[in-house]
């Protein structure tokens, strides 16, 4: 969508203005879509945001047919924005109905390899399709992969309804959103969890941003360099996704999510240390490892240990709440790099990410090996 604003109007200021309208609409429909996943069927939900999605995009190419209304993709895209954000609770709510309790993360590395392979593959075609039939036909094949979505999703046998209903307990939106948020501060492990999360996001969500500075401003590398070195990250995704199982299950969780994190830490600051382009893709595929295998057992222990009909609020308030100070630590981070360099700036942040997985040993995630309650029983 970005490239179809630029190709079409010249302007990078229109251009992120659409993704920033993704962002926001995401952010803020993240606040009740935990509360409607919570209180309808949930495969109805999933197909319904793979179904309004196709429309809505499917709107653009045919627009595009007889004139370029750049007005349309600002009323999209956040309309489409909010079925994303929709879609992405509501299929965390719905694994624990599709696999059994001790496969959930090994399902969940599943689904993390298939993003991986998405965030490799689509860009990829994306730009194959827009170079040689426009970006408009790009986005009408985007279009066409939502209705395959839905169509499987009707396939897939599984109870989309939640478990256990606590209508008696329902009030308004911000109630309700609470209401997850007070089973995160409940929990004696998603507490602190959600906490050095919230923490741990503030210093890396803007890594990217910096190795992208590094080797094409700092060592002087060109675009198709800073290409390889985030590809090569992404083998750590991949990476992750067929280890975590395991690694989980001969660890369990403590040890696996306080030890990734530690490990993320020294590679971030073998980053800043390095001078060398390979070192510095090698390190990134270790850092993408580590936090994807630390984000696939929080996410699978949240689907453990909650109860199916607050699965879908605890998800949107976590994502909420340890979100919110990513962007910020993103902004901080880059502009001290442009001031100190991405040396300093990831020096101090290794630092950091290693201190605060090293806090999570005297906390209760040190000493969770399983989900060691059922789902719905809280400390």
């Amino acid at each position: 969508m970005p490239l179809l604003v630029l190709h079409s109007t010249g302007s990078v200021l229109q251009m992120g203005l659409v993704t920033g309208l993704t962002g926001v609409a995401s952010i803020l429909t993240g606040l009740f879509a935990g509360v409607v996943a919570d209180r309808f069927d949930r495969k109805r939900l999933l197909m319904l945001a793979d179904g309004a999605r196709c429309l809505l995009y499917v709107l653009i190419p045919l627009a595009w047919i007889s004139s370029t209304p750049v007005w349309l993709i600002y009323t999209v895209v956040p309309i489409a924005g909010c079925f994303s954000m929709l879609f992405q609770v509501t299929y965390v709510t719905v694994v624990p109905s599709i696999v059994q309790s001790d496969q959930i993360t090994k399902a969940n590395g599943h689904m993390y390899a298939s993003y991986a392979v998405a965030s490799v593959a689509g860009p990829a075609l994306a730009g194959f399709v827009a170079s040689s039939a426009g970006p408009a036909a790009a986005i009408g094949i985007d279009a066409a992969t939502f209705a395959v979505s839905a169509l499987g999703i009707l396939f897939v046998t599984f109870d989309g309804k939640p478990r256990t209903s606590d209508a008696a307990e329902r009030g308004n939106i911000s109630q309700e959103f609470l209401a997850g948020a007070k089973f995160l501060w409940a929990h004696p492990v998603l507490r602190p969890l959600t906490l050095l999360l919230s923490l741990l996001t503030f210093l890396i969500y803007g890594l990217t941003d910096l190795v992208i500075y590094l080797v094409k401003h700092e060592l002087d590398h060109p675009d198709t360099t800073v290409g390889y070195v985030l590809t090569a990250g992404t083998v750590g995704s991949f990476i992750a996704s067929a280890a975590v199982a395991r690694v989980r299950e001969r660890l369990g969780f403590g040890v696996t999510w306080i030890s990734a994190f530690a490990v993320a830490g020294f590679a971030v600051a073998g980053i800043g240390l390095s001078g060398s382009v390979p070192v510095i893709a090698v390190l990134m595929t270790i850092t993408l490892m580590c936090t994807g295998i630390a984000g696939i057992c929080s996410m699978s222990l949240r689907q453990e240990v909650t109860p199916s009909h607050l699965l879908g609020r605890v998800t949107s308030s976590f994502w909420t709440i340890h979100t919110a100070l990513g962007p910020i630590g993103a902004a901080i981070t880059t502009a001290a790099a442009a001031g100190v360099g991405v040396t300093a700036v990831c020096l101090v942040i290794g630092v950091a990410v290693l201190a605060f997985a090293l806090t999570g040993t005297v906390t209760g995630i040190a000493r969770t090996h399983t989900a060691d309650r059922p789902a719905g029983e809280v400390a």
